[in-house]
C-alpha cells in the first residue's frame, strides 16, 4: 500500500467522520484500506457516544474512484474471488448494518466500489458537479461489492442497467430525482454535518431501532435484523432476568411472564 493512502477517523461531539484518503490515485481502496475501514467501523459502532458517522473523500476530486486495479489486478481468480470479493462484501455489510444512522459525503465522482461504498450508508448528500457510475466493464469485470445487489434495492432496474451494461454516468441532479441522494448542494459536507446534529437531538436507541426495522422490511440482512429485534425485545423483560438468576442459583425457574 502507498504510505500516503488510509483511512482516517475523527470524532467531535457525537459525530464520527471517516475520510477516505488517498488523493493521488482518486480516493480509490486498497486491500489495507479495506481493512482499515472494517477496523474504524467496529469502534465506531461500539461507541454509546457517537451518534452518527459520515464518510467522505479527501480533497476535492472524488469521492472515492473504486478499488485500486494495481490491488487486484494481478490476482488468480481464485484469490479475487476469495480475498477481494469477499473482503470487500464483509467490510461494507459491516457498513450497512451498523447501529448508527451513516451519511456518505459525495464531493466528486463516486465510481465503481465508490459507489457501492455510498450506496451501503443510509443518506447520500452529493455535490451539484459530482457523478456516480458502474464501469468495471470497461475493465473486464463485473461490480463485486453489491453493485448488482444493493445497488437494484436502491435504483430502478433501467436505471441500474444503464449504468452496469451501457456504462452511463448519472448526474447529481438525476440521483436526486431517483431518491439515491437526499440533497445534492454546493457545499455537500456543511448540509451532512446538519442532518447529523440533527441525528444527535434523537433517541439513540429508537433510532437504533427504526434502522433495524427499515432494514429487515427491504431484505438487508433480514434474518439478523429481525433476531436482534425479537433478542432486543425479550432481553429488556422480566423473564429474561429471572431465567439467567435462575440457571446461576441452579433453581427452576419462576417466569412472570412479564
Amino acid at each position: 500500500m502507498d504510505a500516503m493512502s488510509a483511512v482516517h477517523l475523527n470524532i467531535v461531539g457525537r459525530i464520527a467522520e471517516l475520510r477516505i484518503d488517498n488523493h493521488a490515485k482518486l480516493n480509490s481502496l486498497t486491500a489495507e484500506m479495506l481493512h482499515q475501514l472494517g477496523r474504524h467501523l467496529e469502534a465506531v459502532d461500539g461507541r454509546s457516544d457517537v451518534a452518527c458517522l459520515l464518510i467522505a473523500g479527501e480533497g476535492e476530486r472524488a469521492f472515492c474512484a473504486g478499488a485500486d486495479i494495481n490491488g487486484w489486478g494481478d490476482l488468480s481468480p481464485a484469490e479475487f474471488a476469495r480475498r477481494w470479493i469477499r473482503e470487500g462484501h464483509r467490510t461494507f455489510d459491516r457498513l450497512a448494518r451498523l447501529s448508527k444512522p451513516t451519511i456518505a459525503v459525495l464531493n466528486g465522482p463516486a465510481l465503481g466500489g465508490g459507489l457501492e461504498l455510498a450506496a451501503a450508508c443510509d443518506l447520500r448528500v452529493m455535490a451539484s458537479s459530482a457523478t456516480i457510475a458502474l464501469p468495471e466493464a470497461a475493465v473486464g469485470i463485473v461490480p463485486g461489492w453489491s453493485g448488482t445487489q444493493r445497488l437494484a434495492r436502491l435504483l430502478p432496474e433501467s436505471v441500474l442497467k444503464e449504468m452496469v451494461l451501457f456504462g452511463r454516468r448519472l448526474t447529481a441532479d438525476r440521483a436526486l430525482q431517483l431518491g439515491f441522494a437526499a440533497e445534492v448542494a454546493d457545499d455537500p459536507h456543511a448540509v451532512a454535518k446538519a442532518i447529523a446534529d440533527r441525528v444527535c437531538c434523537l433517541s439513540p436507541r429508537a433510532v437504533e431501532t427504526a434502522k433495524w426495522m427499515i432494514h429487515a422490511a427491504r431484505g438487508e440482512d433480514r434474518d439478523a435484523m429481525i433476531d436482534a429485534l425479537g433478542g432486543a425485545a425479550i432481553s429488556a423483560s422480566a423473564d429474561r432476568l429471572e431465567g439467567v438468576a435462575a440457571f446461576r442459583e441452579k433453581r427452576a425457574p419462576e417466569f412472570p411472564g412479564t
